[in-house]
């Protein structure tokens, strides 16, 4: 009878023990989660200025918004001379751009972010952010330098354009102008071009180059949430009043913007399963200096630079006072 209670009294330990380990793991997971970061909302932007008929001498005619990719910029970068990281891609855009315009008729901005993606299984953790939170700061980030631009010149327009991690932040924000609740009207976006977009959605937008049969990863894995990691699939509605001035450009197998549409259905998991290669080793993504996107051997970069060029080119130039 004795050992029999001493049994009890231990299984009972037992259990009160893996409940308590339970708990704290459970904790442990919540707290996880939070601090790596959920997907901000959007921030609030004023209402429109009225527009004058005229605006001041300092503003540029147009503001060319360039967002880096993921590990291509940092948060203390010069956004007019940005050196964080001498190869980022977005470089062989703006550069040529500066080059061919002055500041007076094209102010090029690149948004300065922590641009960084953290594994988030890594152990011990890698110490960077996570692709939340950059992705929080970058939209954060571009959404007050546009709407400061706007309130200082109501009559400046916009050129928006990024790759990769920048590409999902134009992309979202060019969605929200397009929606009406972005930091700028529409009617001022000149356009959006996007360079290896993990929300490309193939019918919310013109594509440029050699045809892609997938869709941006967070569409194919949306719903998908890790800590600090949200697949927030398709932007709904598009691109809204803009979607006829926004370009994508994808080069197929990039897993960030060509995976396979509807990746967890069960009829698509052996397909989806045999290009899971192309998110460890995606060599592509890397080459969009390199990579031709027409017969006559046009690069990404160089055609980006060029119908952003366009844009500038074309915009209308408002009176100054």
């Amino acid at each position: 009878m004795a050992a029999r209670k001493s049994r009890g009294r231990r299984l009972l330990r037992t259990l009160l023990v893996l409940i308590v380990l339970l708990l704290v793991a459970l904790v442990a997971l919540v707290a996880w989660f939070l601090l790596a970061g959920r997907v901000p909302k959007p921030p609030v932007t004023p209402p429109s200025p009225e527009r004058p008929s005229a605006q001041p001498a300092s503003c540029p005619d147009v503001q060319v918004v360039a967002i880096p990719g993921t590990w291509e910029s940092s948060a203390t970068d010069d956004p007019f001379d940005p050196t964080a990281n001498p190869a980022s891609l977005m470089l062989n855009v703006t550069r040529p751009l500066q080059a061919q315009f002055g500041s007076d008729r094209a102010q090029v901005y690149t948004v300065p972010y922590v641009a960084q993606f953290s594994n988030p299984v890594a152990l011990p953790p890698d110490g960077q952010a996570s692709y939340n939170v950059s992705r929080g700061e970058g939209t954060a980030k571009a959404t007050e330098v546009m709407a400061g631009m706007h309130a200082e010149c109501p009559l400046t327009s916009y050129v928006l354009t990024g790759f990769s991690q920048g590409a999902v932040i134009a992309g979202d924000l060019a969605a929200s102008i397009g929606a009406g609740n972005g930091p700028v009207p529409a009617d001022l976006l000149l356009g959006a071009g996007l360079i290896a977009d993990g929300r490309r959605d193939p019918a919310a937008a013109e594509d440029v180059g050699p045809p892609v049969a997938g869709v941006g990863a967070e569409v194919a894995l949306a719903g998908v949430k890790l800590p600090g990691i949200t697949m927030t699939g398709a932007r709904p509605g598009g691109f809204g009043d803009v979607a006829d001035r926004v370009v994508q450009i994808c080069a197929p197998t990039d897993g960030i913007c060509d995976a396979p549409a509807g990746a967890f259905k069960p009829g698509n998991l052996l397909g989806s399963a045999s290009r899971l290669l192309e998110y460890v080793n995606n060599p592509v993504h890397a080459m969009y200096n390199s990579f031709s996107v027409d017969g006559n051997g046009t690069t990404a970069t160089q055609w980006m630079t060029n119908w952003a060029a366009d844009k500038v080119r074309s915009a209308p130039t408002p009176a100054h006072e």
